[in-house]
């Protein structure tokens, strides 16, 4: 299901910044990410100022499974560079717990060397690490996102799907905090698309400590989530549990198919 559709359908309701997710670990009284009235704006060659982030605000605490959607262009790849430290904000606060890792929509950009394990190890070297070490971390990451197998495998010969659990393996092996990931699904068919999703929710429920923000516009994705975030034109609308938001998109889209044949 896409949400592109509501765009031009406002919404108002914003509930209270806390989690009503389902605590799955002992350290969700803290929060992985949170950003405080953050506002992001741009500006032409003729010096008119062009906001992309509008007062945003939100909170999701650790070893929880977050989502980001929106439809098109409502600044959702924007808000994750400003949590990543990729966009600096024009005004606001914010928190990432450390250390992060950004997982780009297209994994050639970050799949580098030859083979899966060389490319998973790749990110260790800035580590004072044993060569045993290494091959422990790169072990276990592979194995959390279902890649085993293939660890002496060419880069290239794999699917898309298979190269962006790389990515995520390579973040995991360098013990990150927070994934922030970037559309992951888009360019994927739907094994791949289903195999990266369970892949980042197989990772997250090995672990009481790392957490994960999704920017996505599939609806249907809710479904592995904790909790979500939805956003329109780059103000944050909703924030709470998966079912919560879900609820309350489907009920947006009812209200605007009523609209629109009435």
């Amino acid at each position: 299901m896409n949400i592109n559709s509501l765009s031009n359908f406002s919404a108002t309701l914003l509930p209270p910044l806390f989690s009503t997710a389902p605590t799955r670990s002992n350290v969700t009284e803290k929060n992985a990410i949170e950003g405080r009235n953050l506002n992001f704006s741009i500006k032409t060659r003729q010096a008119k100022v062009i906001p992309i982030l509008r007062d945003c605000s939100l909170r999701i605490p650790c070893g929880q499974f977050w989502m980001l959607l929106g439809p098109n262009g409502c600044g959702k790849s924007t808000l994750l560079k400003v949590l990543a430290g990729l966009l600096t904000p024009t005004s606001g606060t914010v928190y990432v717990q450390r250390p992060k890792s950004f997982v780009f929509q297209n994994p050639d950009h970050q799949v580098v060397l030859p083979t899966v394990e060389a490319d998973v190890a790749f990110g260790l070297g800035k580590f004072n690490l044993t060569p045993d070490k290494v091959r422990s971390r790169v072990s276990r990451a592979l194995a959390a996102v279902g890649m085993s197998d293939y660890m002496q495998r060419s880069v290239q010969t794999l699917s898309g799907g298979q190269k962006q659990r790389v990515a995520i393996a390579g973040a995991l092996a360098e013990a990150c905090k927070v994934l922030l990931l970037d559309e992951l699904t888009t360019f994927l068919d739907e094994n791949d698309q289903v195999g990266v999703i369970k892949a980042v929710r197989n990772s997250l429920d090995g672990s009481e400590e790392v957490s994960a923000l999704w920017v996505t516009h599939r609806l249907e994705e809710l479904a592995y989530a904790d909790g979500a975030i939805y956003m329109e034109d780059g103000k944050v609308v909703m924030h709470g549990d998966a079912a919560t938001v879900m609820n309350f998109i489907e009920a947006k889209q009812s209200a605007y198919i009523k609209q629109i044949n009435s």
